[in-house]
């Protein structure tokens, strides 16, 4: 039988929504929250199952409201979320059927995932769930040589057997339950590979039939081929490429292009803090200011922005998250035609921030006051038909006097009278074109 190919119309065709909301909500939350030193808790701390499940008998998460997580998220000017369904340690916040190892053996007592699915959709955004490939719960997952097991190097695991479809039955089935138990599912998130667990290793192939089987529009990002790698870069993409490349913590310097020079669709997935997982002693939240202008360089470079929250042990999202979320959507909403649906400008980036466009307008982001005017590179005066500041919809006026007479193949506008800009996070300008 010949192998399934990579169909380059429907992938143009899914990616549309995604291209079009650019914002979206990353949720790392497990068992983890209760020891509150990250998601990588049991790795990171060489800790054995059975230390581990003291937290599995407490998780009882009484706060937990996916619905104000929900209104948290669209208040922000987020479109969609992705919540991790099971982490590297395979505790399932979902009611598999395939193990006792899930939320509804807890004092929780019921099926988290099926919460949030509910919630978010009822706020209008879309679904994603993300799943991780790895799993140190599981007995037939690598243990004493993989190089990130918590049990890695422990001489009692040193001559464990373990047979490895075996737990690709496992997985490709819990797979197969949120795709057919949870409705429509907009992204399916995975991660990730490593070493020589790439690609055809997971039976990527068998994996990615299935679920376009039961979602043919679903969105995949690439981490069956690894984190940054990916054949979506080649002009013939594997048909486990992925629908997007997926960078962590990177933004990466000129947007993502293949072989041949074209775009290619990525998702920068960024934390607040330094943890994805809560973490209690971790209050190093990065301001809105910054967040509002890593959002717009990830736009500016064609692509989107993850964003990501860490709940604690109870379900609640933390305060400083909150705050500055309600702070990137003030922002948002007031400037929200240069983010969605945007995307490169083809212009010379502005030495004083970015600049987006959608159709025939072109949003410059100023986010450093020039001295004097403000120059607005690639657009000439004479093929302008309105300027705006996109905030208040308040014109902008085009200078030409004594300032501008050796500089005639630039347009300079006047922006404000003082050294503060109107915003200072970024002051957006609109420049509508003839």
């Amino acid at each position: 039988m010949q192998a399934p190919t990579f169909d380059k119309a429907a992938h143009k065709r899914r990616m549309e929504w995604f291209n079009e909301a650019r914002f979206g909500m990353f949720i790392h939350w497990g068992l983890y929250a209760i020891p509150a030193r990250g998601e990588w808790y049991r790795g990171t701390w060489k800790v054995s199952t059975k230390e581990y499940m003291k937290y599995f008998r407490e998780f009882n998460p009484t706060a937990y409201n996916p619905r104000e997580w929900a209104r948290i998220a669209k208040n922000a000017g987020m479109k969609y979320a992705v919540l991790t369904t099971k982490h590297h340690d395979g505790f399932c916040l979902f009611d598999s059927a395939l193990t006792d190892f899930k939320a509804t053996n807890t004092p929780a007592g019921r099926d988290l995932v099926r919460e949030y699915v509910d919630a978010f959709r009822e706020e209008g955004l879309k679904v994603g769930l993300y799943y991780s490939t790895i799993d140190w719960h599981h007995p037939h997952y690598p243990h004493y040589e993989d190089p990130i097991h918590p049990r890695r190097g422990d001489t009692e695991y040193k001559n464990h057997t373990y047979d490895f479809d075996i737990y690709l039955e496992y997985m490709h089935g819990q797979v197969k339950e949120l795709c057919t138990n949870y409705g429509k599912i907009d992204i399916l998130w995975f991660d990730y590979s490593y070493d020589h667990l790439v690609g055809e290793a997971w039976k990527a192939t068998e994996l990615i039939k299935m679920i376009r089987s039961y979602h043919p529009d679903i969105i995949i990002n690439n981490r069956l081929e690894g984190t940054t790698t990916s054949s979506l870069k080649t002009e013939t993409p594997n048909y486990f490429s992925g629908d997007f490349i997926s960078p962590e913590q990177l933004l990466p310097p000129k947007g993502m292009f293949n072989e041949a020079g074209q775009r290619i669709p990525w998702e920068a997935c960024v934390t607040m803090n330094n943890n994805w997982g809560y973490s209690a002693r971790d209050k190093a939240f990065k301001p809105a200011s910054m967040l509002i202008r890593k959002l717009t360089e990830c736009v500016s470079k064609g692509g989107n922005m993850l964003l990501n929250v860490g709940p604690d042990a109870k379900g609640c999202i933390p305060a400083e998250s909150v705050e500055v979320l309600g702070q990137i959507g003030e922002w948002i909403n007031k400037n929200s035609d240069s983010i969605y649906g945007c995307g490169y400008a083809d212009i010379e980036k502005p030495e004083y921030g970015r600049a987006t466009r959608k159709g025939n307008k072109v949003y410059f982001h100023v986010m450093e006051n020039p001295i004097g005017l403000v120059p607005l590179p690639g657009v000439d005066k004479n093929d302008i038909a309105a300027i705006r500041r996109l905030a208040d919809g308040s014109e902008v006026q085009i200078v030409d006097d004594f300032r501008t007479f050796h500089y005639k193949d630039v347009t300079f506008i006047h922006l404000t009278d003082t050294p503060e800009l109107p915003d200072p996070a970024n002051t957006v300008v609109e420049v509508t074109l003839k």
